[in-house]
């Protein structure tokens, strides 16, 4: 089968751990010929380029910044994207005809590609829905709702929803998140087809876990819990550093990990306040990251508290892999902590409740964390393994 993987991730090496990743090098093991399509944002100064990786095939395409720039570039970025991708496509790989154009959001400016390879190769199109824009850009304040903006891409995604064959959710409030706000949309187009990876889980006995807390000047007689990923609006900051702020427990330390458009924000109240019950490190290469988790014990999940829309973040398998427990403190709206708590791997929060947050600070400094931690792994092998969203995707498309 020839498939064509579409993204907006920077991906320019199949060598990496990732959600993607590890789905595209699954295709390969399985023998499909795959095609990845990926953004090289101009910040890089690099051109358009077509090469071969092992058995995969990457097309990088040039584009504007889509990341970590103004909301004025970022916007062009999106609607530009579409045309620039299609354009390079027809001259790199014109010649592959392909079974599979496999995609996910963001972004929702692919339509005019995947309906360029619909009805040139009669493909399968699949889309794994990732994020529910532009609802989350009104959400986070980023986009006013009715606006010329909003409007412009609301249509657009109607439009990637309507091409698209199978719309792959991440979790079931996810896919009844999209029937009820699109009432055209069939029932049956719409699966729970979650965020999966290859786990691997790293075993360090008690001194290596000290060795590489003194690495990082980690305390090692606290129990660390550890927030790594994206520090941006969406994960609500502000209830981050109230949770440090009002953190009493003299057993528990807070560790951040990570890089975004508010890492300064919180950089700058770390040198303010030089909290002693808590560690920031920036971004991390992810093989390095994996090590720090591997010597932590209870990893933490962040929301923004007006989100409407229900999100499933990724890190969440992170922790899971390396068998941490995991506080979420989060929205209403997503079955995330549903998920954790009904596995019994850890607890849930809603964002903004600090008393609540302090409380299972403390309680899990008291828990048995290897046995929650255990049955987190298992929820991980029971739903989240990569081999499901492979087999979900590839019994859609006969071939």
């Amino acid at each position: 089968m020839n498939v064509l993987f579409l993204t907006m991730v920077n991906i320019t090496t199949l060598k990496k751990r990732g959600i993607y990743e590890d789905l595209l090098n699954h295709f390969i093991e399985k023998d499909h010929n795959v095609y990845i399509v990926a953004p090289v944002e101009r910040r890089h100064k690099k051109k358009t380029s077509f090469f071969k990786e092992g058995k995969a095939n990457i097309l990088n395409v040039q584009t504007l910044n889509l990341t970590k720039t103004n909301i004025v570039e970022k916007g062009l970025g999106q609607v530009f994207v579409e045309r620039q991708f299609l354009s390079a496509i027809k001259k790199n790989i014109k010649n592959i005809t392909f079974d599979l154009v496999l995609y996910s959001t963001p972004p929702i400016t692919f339509s005019k590609v995947i309906d360029f390879i619909k009805k040139r190769d009669n493909a399968y199109a699949y889309l794994l829905l990732k994020d529910i824009f532009p609802q989350n850009a009104v959400d986070m304040g980023m986009m006013k709702k009715g606006g010329a903006l909003h409007k412009y891409f609301e249509k657009k995604e109607k439009i990637l929803y309507n091409v698209s064959d199978t719309i792959g959710c991440m979790s079931e409030a996810n896919k009844q998140f999209i029937l009820e706000h699109n009432p055209d949309i069939l029932s049956e187009k719409v699966e729970v087809n979650p965020n999966t990876i290859k786990p691997v889980f790293i075993n360090f006995n008690q001194k290596e876990k000290e060795q590489i807390k003194n690495k990082y000047n980690i305390p090692l007689d606290k129990k660390i819990f550890v927030y790594g990923g994206n520090i941006g609006i969406p994960q609500g900051v502000e209830f981050l550093i109230e949770t440090i702020f009002n953190l009493k427990e003299p057993l528990a330390h807070i560790l951040v990990v990570g890089n975004g458009t508010k890492f300064k924000k919180l950089q700058n109240w770390f040198d303010l306040h030089k909290p002693s019950n808590a560690t920031l490190l920036p971004g991390l290469p992810r093989n390095e990251y994996d090590v720090i988790l591997a010597a932590c014990d209870v990893g933490m999940i962040f929301l923004h508290k007006d989100f409407t829309i229900p999100n499933f973040p990724s890190r969440l398998l992170a922790y899971l892999e390396m068998k941490k427990p995991v506080l979420a403190a989060t929205d209403v709206n997503t079955d995330i902590g549903e998920v954790i708590e009904t596995a019994e791997c850890g607890y849930w929060v809603k964002a903004g409740d600090n008393l609540n947050m302090q409380n299972k600070i403390t309680q899990l400094c008291k828990d048995d964390l290897e046995a929650m931690g255990m049955n987190g792994f298992n929820l991980l092998k029971n739903n989240y393994l990569i081999k499901r969203t492979y087999q979900l995707i590839k019994d859609k498309v006969n071939v």
